[in-house]
């Protein structure tokens, strides 16, 4: 029988019936080491207690009602990313892509009730991935994901990966705002130097511009901050948010200041699902574990750890890998062979990971990952090395 399910994904035969913490088990019980964590998603692991009790209470009393009335789960949550965060105001929607919406909207929003509606353009960057609508296949400019798709939605300029003078080139009377990853995700986990991430917020007020964080991989401790702009001096106005915030969960969130906010007014943009009492559950269950100073300090501790033992397998296998990029637990692999015979190597050990752009491999496990766990993950990419130099 011809599988029903659209064929949008080149899947592996592989399909899971419990998770655990770090590890995934199939039907027949067999067990796999998941550094891919449903790419950058499983903050807090398959099964965390919190995340499960808070989804089941939740679920027990009411899971949806709709935005045409209040909410306290969101209104907390929301509360709680303010507080913990540049932003003043959240809109929450169902998906990275969705958050990325809220914020290019809200950005051309700003200039519009400022009296400047021919202000729209965004200014991007080379080997971003902002999500897969028609719009962010657009801001992201890959070919790939563009072709076959007609016109490609207008109001995106495109600059070189981090150069800060192609970048202040390419602003003119109609632009709005600079959107960038300070990580790029799919892009192949490269993080934008500090530097120029400041420039950029310079660039930005010098000519009345917004300044856009797509943080939907990057953010919620993943980098061993709760942000990872947070290694900076700098602030955005605007920031979309989500994978690792519901913990598996389907949840994102767009956050901004009320000054880029401001025209974000009722009518102006909705949600069905958005932020519904049982997204906002799973979220605030999420944060209440990831925000804090404890736990944080365990990613960023974990992050060193993985990043040590990384550098002497790298060096042990120089025809089949060459360095590392990245930073905490997000972490990339640069290849030699091709990036899928190293995730098709690790999948023979039971270890689960995550190509990207750059022929590396990511590494995005449970931010609850233990030493003993990365000794073991670590165990396996050198086995997986090993087997690859054998078959020549």
């Amino acid at each position: 029988m011809t599988n029903p399910v659209m064929p949008t994904y080149g899947r592996f035969d592989l399909a899971f019936e419990r998770g655990e913490g770090v590890y995934l088990f199939t039907e027949d019980g067999t067990r796999y080491l998941d550094f891919c964590g449903g790419v950058a998603v499983t903050s807090l692991g398959h099964g965390h207690p919190k995340l499960v009790q808070a989804i089941q209470d939740q679920a027990a009393k009411l899971m949806h009602t709709s935005n045409l009335y209040r909410i306290p789960q969101q209104e907390r949550l929301a509360q709680h990313l303010c507080d913990s965060t540049f932003a003043d105001m959240a809109f929450f929607t169902n998906s990275g892509a969705e958050a990325m919406e809220c914020s290019i909207k809200t950005a051309r929003r700003y200039h519009f009730v400022n009296g400047q509606p021919d202000r729209y353009r965004i200014i991007t960057m080379e080997g971003a991935f902002h999500g897969r609508t028609l719009a962010m296949i657009a801001a992201g400019g890959q070919e790939k994901h563009l072709e076959g798709f007609g016109p490609a939605v207008d109001g995106f300029d495109q600059v070189p990966f981090g150069d800060i003078d192609a970048l202040q080139a390419a602003i003119t009377d109609e632009t709005a705002a600079i959107l960038v990853e300070p990580v790029q995700g799919e892009g192949g986990v490269k993080a934008i130097p500090f530097d120029i991430l400041e420039q950029m917020r310079t660039i930005a007020d010098d000519n009345g511009l917004l300044l856009i964080f797509d943080e939907v991989q990057c953010g919620v401790g993943r980098t061993g901050k709760l942000f990872a702009h947070e290694w900076t001096s700098i602030t955005p106005d605007i920031m979309a948010v989500a994978k690792g915030i519901g913990g598996g969960f389907p949840l994102g969130v767009c956050l901004t200041t009320a000054e880029a906010g401001k025209g974000m007014t009722a009518g102006t943009h909705g949600s069905t699902f958005g932020g519904n009492p049982l997204a906002a559950a799973a979220g605030n269950a999420v944060m209440d574990v990831i925000d804090d100073p404890d736990f944080l300090a365990h990613v960023e501790d974990m992050g060193g750890y993985l990043g040590q033992k990384l550098s002497a397998v790298i060096a042990r296998h120089p025809d089949v890998v060459s360095g590392m990029r990245g930073v905490g637990l997000m972490r990339a692999i640069e290849c030699v062979v091709t990036n899928l015979d190293l995730v098709n190597a690790l999948t023979d050990q039971n270890m689960l990971t995550v190509g990207a752009g750059g022929n590396v491999v990511r590494l995005l496990p449970p931010l609850t990952v233990t030493q003993d766990e990365i000794d073991e993950a670590v165990a396996a990419i050198d086995a997986a090395c090993t087997a690859i130099e054998e078959k020549g």
